[in-house]
């Protein structure tokens, strides 16, 4: 299997040699981010520093400068009709350990995005000003972009805003190894304006840095010690357990988000990107409230043996270099765990290929890169996708196919090709 392309990020960053893999597996890894490259180096853990309440655009600062010029970061507007919420929790799991720090209970932070009232709460913050700070120095790009340029990209999101009453569905996203979850804001986002609440979850260890309460960040153990298959399976395999215990935590008997009254515990999915993909999969295989699945260009790290999901809808949504149809010519580093598991999965089940996409495209980074005006940046390929569509297709596929097997709506959009976004072609069903 190879593992190298879910590793994403952090495998890019460090360079890890994997045992037992060759030359082809080797230049499998992918592009660090959608942010232009520096040169490289190993995120280096910290004294964590404090970080202000509010953004410094929002406390009427100048705003940080690139070249010369100010930088204002920004996510386009969800495409729904409701107003985004945003709450922050901190959830402990006394009955696990911590797969990378085994002394200690497993600790998840989340997101938890919903449909809320208009014009309550206060505006959200993207990242904090340290998660950022060892994000951009592991892609080596802390003298190049300010942090506080990446922390205050403004968001749709408002911190306490009072949740609309409703009965909703509930997607749980997982994001790629060495990211974190706010590489999923924008999804997240649009999937509340939506009507629906998403739970974005940072996996600790496994990413260049998480806040914590009290002033803790914790940084990327999984970056330096995940080098086989067995490690990639077993980090598959914690993550989905991840999972499980935030659904726990949002529809059990005491649930930890204040907001839990308006979850339908009948309508759960859970979409991740690249490891966070792998996870999605494995949770479905593995907990049966889970009705529906996204992997988002991700290696699949467990098997999907011949019951596949169980009848339970799934969707592969990845970009076309990496993950060739039938009829495709093969690409020398083509993710086969995908044929595999196609072959075993039963309807409900769709394959989709993106021209033009890489494999951060189905998250924020992208978007935010396009607005930043680098010195020599180099020209855009001829065929590549800008961040905004690269994030409108995101959105727009991930939210039809949950709609349709949570919503039980028709979603047009899924039957074909679409004129809107004619990059998407459909390799399976």
């Amino acid at each position: 299997m190879a593992i190298l392309r879910t590793v994403s990020l952090a495998a890019a960053i460090l360079l890890l040699p994997v045992a037992g893999a060759g030359s082809a597996e080797a230049s499998a890894f992918p592009q660090a981010s959608a942010f232009p490259q520096a040169s490289v180096s190993p995120p280096r853990a910290a004294a964590p520093t404090p970080t202000p309440s509010v953004s410094a655009a929002a406390a009427g600062a100048r705003p940080p400068t690139v070249a010369g010029r100010p930088v204002r970061l920004a996510l386009p507007r969800p495409t729904g009709p409701f107003a985004v919420g945003r709450d922050t929790v901190h959830l402990v799991d006394r009955h696990r350990r911590d797969p990378w720090v085994p002394g200690v209970a497993r600790e998840l932070m989340v997101d938890v995005y919903y449909p809320a009232r208009a014009a309550t709460g206060t505006p959200a913050r993207y990242a904090t000003v340290e998660e950022v700070r060892l994000y951009l120095a592991a892609l080596g790009l802390a003298d190049l972009l300010p942090v506080q340029a990446l922390s205050d990209t403004a968001i749709a999101s408002r911190a306490g805003a009072r949740p609309l009453p409703g009965r909703r569905p509930l997607v749980l996203l997982s994001p790629g190894l060495g990211v974190g979850r706010r590489s999923l804001t924008g999804l997240a986002e649009d999937l509340a304006s939506r009507g629906l609440v998403a739970a974005a979850v940072d996996h600790p260890y496994e990413s260049t840095g998480t806040a914590f309460p009290g002033g803790r960040m914790l940084t990327c153990l999984a970056c330096e010690r995940m080098r086989t298959d067995a490690d990639f399976q077993a980090a598959t395999r914690g993550r989905a357990a991840d999972l499980s215990f935030v659904l726990n935590s949002l529809t059990g008997p005491h649930p930890a988000w204040h907001g839990a009254q308006i979850i339908d515990r009948a309508r759960i999915a859970a979409v991740g990107h690249s490891l966070g993909g792998a996870a999605a999969a494995s949770v479905m295989l593995h907990d049966r409230r889970v009705r529906a699945g996204v992997d988002m260009d991700g290696t699949l790290g467990e098997p999907v043996g011949a019951g596949g999901f169980g009848g339970r809808a799934f969707l592969l949504l990845g970009a076309a270099a990496n993950h060739p149809g039938a009829g495709d010519p093969p690409a020398a580093d083509e993710d086969r765990t995908w044929v595999q598991a196609w072959a075993h999965m039963g309807p409900p089940r769709l394959w989709l290929d993106v021209d033009g996409a890489d494999h951060f495209s189905f998250t924020d980074d992208p978007v935010l890169a396009d607005q930043i005006p680098l010195p020599a940046a180099p020209p855009p390929q001829a065929q590549a996708l800008t961040g905004r569509q690269a994030l409108a297709i995101t959105r727009a596929y991930v939210g039809a196919f949950v709609e349709r097997w949570l919503g039980g709506r028709a979603q047009p959009l899924l039957d074909g090709p679409s004129r809107a976004y004619p990059q998407v072609r459909v390799v399976g069903r």
